[in-house]
């Protein structure tokens, strides 16, 4: 396969002969980018062509004009100036497009040279994906963006159905973060969307393998299929050690052939996108299995931790809780938020830190107030290090320094817990040299770019505010110089002029020419340019200087400072592991206070959480919805208890079997006993009076109702698919959370499934566990299963109304009060009475099994419905007669034939 062929799979013609040398220039750069839109860069503006000026017109809305004829047919074309290229990039890339970015690498001076109609060098310098970005507009602040590579090595053991072993890597190019870890086929969907990367790459035989297409599917565009020579774990070890330049990555730590892959994957990747620039990534760091809580994908979406079901972060519990006041704090707050702990010492620590900014509330603020002051040191340093940075990049670490000195200084006479006591070591570990030298080299004002100059502080630099001063103050200058040659010489008429033809001269009168050349010193030093009628025309050498520096002062200015620029970024760049670890330490910091910060404000308490199997919460509450009840004035949020812990032989957790109306808050109680299990083992306080958690090690919720209509499910196939998940992995130490199950099926069926899936939980998970329904028939089994209780959501009628008290009681609910709620949804009055009409014959049991007759025993909207009820016909009795008379066995087909007619007499007749 030659070049042209990915290039018109995208639409663009190959390169002719009769294309202009800057068509087959871009011809040549697209054929080696098939899969990109070429920002190709024409003076101010990136222009697009062909296929790509169609799909960037189309996404952009900007104007699709031509430029010119290739084969004939207009070139389709469209630009977006340079300037405000960023803004477009952040509108391609949210749609899923990948960008080529070419620049301009030669001065068209330089082009001229060659002939006339020679074209500038052009090249790409950088491939612009969704897991590559690093720019200020195209990134959140408070989320990671993080790029993911799947990594699979195949076992001896495949024919048998052994699917091989896996292993994720995972790097924020924009902080340099880089983690890896190994998973399963069985786990991966759960481990991908736990990191939830914006674009993850798979070899292309491991994107076609049929038993992972199910898992590739579900992620969309996010998945990214590359040539499977990225994955070579053979030679991975030489690529990661040739990137981070060391002899062997054995010292990063022992990984396996799958993690090797991943690794070597990710780190192609960026070299491929990067281009001959290199970011600052750290070393990468393994995670060990089961140190998170393992949460399933349907669980993450149902619990909406990051994002509500919608898609949007209001209405989020990592929004409800982020008091944060920096980008890498809220980062770090959400990282910790969907990968909560299962050690209860790591919890613990996190938790006495939390009770440390409790107790020492001025420090709390005073700390959150300096941390107000912290730029987003990491994504900073990356740009410099990316040679996408400008000044307010370094300017960023210099304030990152000034407020870690401060924050530093804050408890120097504190006793800190571990956590923030190793955290205050590293921000007092950041590089002071560094730190002194942008403090005194750059300017309090700094430009958005380096080339716009003017960024280095007066007095930093001799030369450079000798040239600033020719720059801007030449009049002064020359006026300085203009006095001292007047009073050397004692010619108070002396002046120093300026023309086009002489450039800077020294004028005096005719009559004082001896001066300046009666002696030979003074020939020496005053050259003779130009003699006038009146007047005479000299130079110095120090004027010649100063011509020279006049004419060269802007350029030298701006020249000193990019060379002082590319000192401090070099600077910069060699501490970054430094920067780094100061940086995560603030980060630390930031979200222990906001912890704590939250937790003073909305009254949470701090948990106990240990190895045992418990799980009591006293008056628990819903962290999302008790704010947005207090946002709205609807009144406090009521608070329930819930007590899972196990009993008698202490083995096996509680099970709830909770019954009570729509609307009572079944789902609020399922998610916030959830959400507290959460909040605790990420090491927060929770918003409950007291809570003891025993770690959980894995979380189910099956909540609320869906289908998945791409891939031919229905709501029920769905809900049976999550709730068959549940039960084949969930073990003792799992807290289980499932509402409504068999409810999308016949009422039979439906129930009958509920019953053996609580049946299971019981005998085989032994897991802790709350189950909600409407089938209220299963309230029986707490005879059958002793570990498991009957609990209600309490409510009362009022005068043919139903108020829900939100209460929840020991015992079960005797009817679900579902026309009640229908009547409160604003269903018309009579479909409500009808509604009730029909359920109170149900109840009384008046047309049970007679489904038949239900029409005519029940009146609609109080009319009778009168079906017309056949009557027999006259001669029905002989025509039976005549049947049974007849004997088919028996007769010809012309005896068939003529009593058919005959019957068919008797009936018309």
């Amino acid at each position: 396969m030659n070049d042209e062929t990915p290039i018109r799979a995208q639409g663009v013609p190959a390169a002719t002969g009769g294309a202009t040398p800057m068509m087959e220039q871009f011809l040549e750069i697209k054929a080696a980018n098939p899969d990109s839109l070429l920002f190709y860069r024409m003076g101010d503006f990136y222009e697009l062509f062909f296929d790509d000026a169609e799909k960037a017109s189309a996404a952009l809305g900007i104007v699709l004009t031509k430029r010119g004829k290739h084969r004939g047919a207009d070139i389709p074309m469209c630009g977006v100036p340079v300037h405000a290229a960023d803004d477009y990039l952040q509108k391609l890339i949210a749609q899923g497009f990948r960008v080529a970015v070419c620049e301009q690498i030669e001065d068209p001076a330089e082009a001229k040279k060659r002939g006339s109609k020679s074209v500038v060098r052009r090249d790409v310098i950088r491939l612009v994906t969704p897991g590559t970005i690093t720019e200020d507009k195209l990134l959140a602040p408070a989320e990671a963006n993080y790029l993911m590579a799947l990594g699979r090595v195949k076992g001896a053991g495949d024919a048998t159905g052994n699917k091989g072993s896996f292993a994720l890597a995972w790097i924020d190019i924009s902080t340099g973060a880089f983690h890896v870890c190994e998973t399963t086929a069985e786990r991966l969907l759960a481990d991908i969307a736990r990191v939830d990367p914006r674009e993850l790459l798979v070899a292309e035989p491991v994107f076609f393998d049929p038993d992972l297409k199910p898992v590739f599917d579900l992620l969309g565009r996010v998945t990214s299929p590359q040539p499977a020579n990225l994955f070579d774990s053979a030679a991975a070890p030489q690529r990661i050690a040739r990137f981070f330049e060391v002899a062997t990555p054995d010292s990063f730590g022992t990984f396996s052939r799958a993690e090797l892959a991943a690794i070597s994957a990710t780190i192609a990747y960026v070299e491929k996108t990067q281009k001959a620039e290199r970011p600052p990534l750290s070393h990468p760091q393994r995670e060990e299995n089961g140190a998170s809580l393992f949460i399933d994908p349907a669980t993450r979406a149902n619990l909406e931790l990051l994002r509500t079901l919608s898609g949007n972060r209001d209405g989020s519990l990592v929004k409800a809780i982020d008091r944060t006041v920096t980008g890498g704090g809220a980062r770090l707050l959400a990282e910790r938020l969907t990968a909560p702990l299962t050690d209860p010492a790591a919890i613990a620590e996190r938790l006495d830190s939390v009770s440390f900014f409790r107790t020492e509330p001025r420090l709390c603020e005073a700390l959150r107030l300096a941390l107000k002051g912290v730029a987003d040191m990491p994504r900073a340093l990356s740009r410099l290090a990316l040679n996408r940075g400008g000044p307010r990049d370094l300017g960023a670490l210099r304030a990152g320094f000034q407020a870690a000195r401060e924050i530093a200084g804050l408890f120097t006479d504190k006793s800190a817990p571990k956590e923030l006591a190793s955290a205050i070591a590293a921000i007092r570990s950041l590089p002071s040299a560094l730190a002194d030298h942008l403090g005194q080299a750059l300017a309090d004002e700094l430009p958005l770019l380096k080339r716009d100059g003017g960024f280095l502080r007066a007095a930093y630099h001799t030369e450079l505010d000798e040239m600033r001063a020719l720059r801007d103050s030449t009049r002064k200058v020359v006026a300085a110089m203009e006095r001292d040659l007047a009073e050397e010489t004692g010619i108070r008429s002396l002046k120093i002029r300026h023309n086009n033809v002489l450039g800077y001269y020294i004028e005096v009168t005719a009559n004082h020419a001896g001066t300046m050349n009666g002696t030979d010193d003074a020939k020496a030093r005053f050259i003779h340019r130009q003699t006038m009628a009146n007047a005479m025309r000299f130079t110095t050498t120090e004027l010649a200087g100063l011509e020279t520096k006049i004419a060269n002062a802007a350029d030298r200015v701006l020249a000193i400072e990019l060379a002082a620029f590319e000192t401090l970024v070099a600077e910069a760049v060699a501490e970054a592991e430094k920067i780094r670890a100061g940086a995560q330490a603030l980060a630390v910091l930031d979200v222990s206070a906001a912890l704590a910060l939250l937790s003073e404000a909305e009254n949470w308490c701090r948990p106990q959480v240990d190895a045992s199997l418990a799980f009591t919460i006293d008056g628990g509450r819903h962290p999302v919805v008790e704010q947005a009840l207090r946002r709205s004035g609807e009144g406090p949020f009521v608070a329930n208890d819930c007590d899972l812990s196990p009993e008698g032989d202490g083995l096996a957790g509680v099970i709830w079997l909770l019954t009570g109306p729509n609307m009572g808050g079944k789902s609020t109680f399922l998610r916030q006993n959830a959400l507290v299990a959460i909040l605790a083992q990420m090491g927060s306080f929770v918003p409950a009076q007291s809570a003891h958690i025993g770690v959980v090690d894995r979380l189910f919720s099956r909540v609320g109702a869906s289908d998945d209509l791409a891939r031919g499910r229905s709501t029920f196939m769905v809900e049976m698919v999550e709730t068959a998940a549940i039960l084949n992995q969930a073990g003792e130490r799992a807290l289980v959370i499932l509402d409504e199950i068999g409810r999308g099926t016949a009422t039979f069926d439906g129930l009958s499934i509920a019953w053996a899936a609580v049946e299971y939980l019981h005998e085989k998970n032994r897991c802790r566990a709350i189950f909600a329904t409407h089938f209220h028939e299963m309230t029986a089994l707490s005879g059958k299963l002793s570990r498991l209780h009957n609990v209600t959501m309490r409510v009362k009628e009022w005068e043919g109304d139903v108020v829900f008290l939100h209460e929840v009681g020991m015992g079960a609910a005797d009817r679900s009060y579902g026309v009640q709620v229908a009547r409160l949804a604003g269903l018309p009055e009579a479909v409500v009475a009808r509604a009730r009409e029909v359920l109170h014959q149900l109840e009384e049991g008046e047309i049970a099994g007679k489904a038949d007759r239900l029409v005519d025993d029940l009146p609609l909207f109080s009319v009778a419905v009168k079906r017309e009820t056949a009557k027999p016909a006259k001669h029905d009795n002989a025509l039976g007669g005549a049947l049974a008379a007849l004997h088919p066995d028996e007769m010809t087909p012309r005896e068939a034939l003529e009593a058919l007619y005959r019957l068919k007499g008797m009936s018309s007749g």
